[in-house]
């Protein structure tokens, strides 16, 4: 996953696919194989925005799992961006939030913990655990070794 980031606002994407239907995350996917992580943050944003990144900063990484079929392990990436009018994607909408409005949007239980990490310059290793119909039952900060949910 890329945070794209303009000064106090984030482009984010309103999907319009499962996982997180109607939801604002980053830019991101899958790897493909023999794929670097970074690499695949480079593809996946402009794949998905037309934006060519150059400047990629790693902030963490986070294993969501659960025992229904909804496993992951997210390398996140920031990359500072001029700011332009949000492109067309065949995800959904991409849309510039401001900081301050991180908290009024629906967003994945544990992104708005991701956004604070990245605002602070804190590298995270989050691991979040999901029951059956994916409600986030604990997340655990795994560098400081304590429960953050």
């Amino acid at each position: 996953m890329v945070v794209l980031r303009n000064g106090h606002q984030l482009l984010l994407l309103r999907r319009a696919r499962p996982p997180h239907v109607g939801k604002y995350v980053p830019v991101g996917g899958k790897l493909d194989p023999f794929e670097r992580p970074m690499d695949a943050a480079r593809r996946e944003t402009l794949e998905e925005t037309g934006i060519q990144i150059d400047n990629l900063h790693y902030c963490g990484v986070l294993t969501e799992t659960s025992p229904a079929d909804y496993n992951w392990q997210c390398h996140i990436y920031l990359s500072d961006i001029d700011y332009l009018p949000p492109p067309p994607c065949d995800e959904g909408m991409l849309e510039w939030i401001a900081f301050d409005d991180l908290a009024r949007i629906p967003t994945p239980p544990t992104d708005l913990l991701i956004y604070q990490y990245i605002v602070e310059g804190r590298v995270f290793a989050l691991d979040a655990l999901y029951d059956e119909a994916l409600n986030l039952l604990e997340m655990t900060e795994e560098i400081a070794g304590k429960k953050v949910f």
